[in-house]
Order: C-alpha cells, then structure tokens, then sequence
C-alpha cells in the first residue's frame, strides 16, 4: 500500500511538472482578464518574435512582479510585487514594443508574470 502511495504521490508531482511551462513573451494587451503576448524565442541578438500572438487569460490569484536574476539557482524569481497588478500603468499604457516578461501558464491559463529581469544595460 505505502509503494502505491509513493509511486502515486511521484506520478502526480511529474505531471505537475509536465503541465507548467516558463517562457519569454512580449506582451501587447491586457483587457478584460487576458493577456495578448507574442512568444520570444532565442536569446540575445538571435531573439525572435513569434508570428501569431496568443490571448490567455489570467488565473485569479496570479502572481504579478518585477522579475529578478536570483544567482545561486540561475533563474529568475519573483521580486517585489507590481502595486495594483495587471492595472497597473505598466499593462495599461504598453508602448508600440510591449512589455518584456517571463508567462509561466498551467492548464491553459497564466499563473505568473515577472516583469522584466533581464540583463542591464551599461550606462554610457
């Protein structure tokens, strides 16, 4: 019985896994509870737009942040949280190249977005 909870408890944690997906996004519109974003693939000066935008919508309770490089785990994690959420004027007033952001989704629907994070640039 224990074997079968164990093997169980590991089947679910997987597909947990399976489920999520990370990626980098150009978002373009926030409306009504959704988000239009283009996928970026590639990194650097080989970063692409996707051709076809996609709408998700958001899940309540979704984390809304500033994206921040964490070094030990070489990821980026969530910062501080962005005041008001997709209200805010960042999502509100998206300029002509949109906002850069880390989309991580779970069945179908947004569950996080880290505002920017990237790479600084050097100030001349």
């Amino acid at each position: 019985m224990r074997k079968l909870f164990c093997s169980m408890f590991v089947m679910v944690v997987a597909v947990g896994f399976v489920c999520a997906e990370d990626f980098r996004a150009s978002i373009t519109e926030v409306k009504d509870g959704k988000v239009t974003f283009y996928k970026i693939e590639g990194k650097g000066k080989d970063a692409k737009k996707s051709e076809k935008s996609e709408t998700l919508p958001v899940k309540d309770g979704a984390t809304v942040a500033k994206g921040k490089f964490d070094k030990d785990t070489k990821k980026l994690v969530a910062g501080d949280a962005i005041e008001k959420g997709l209200a805010n004027e960042i999502f509100t007033k998206i300029g002509e190249k949109g906002v850069g952001a880390t989309i991580t989704t779970d069945d179908g629907k947004i569950t996080q977005i880290l505002v920017g994070g990237g790479k600084k640039k050097a100030a001349n």
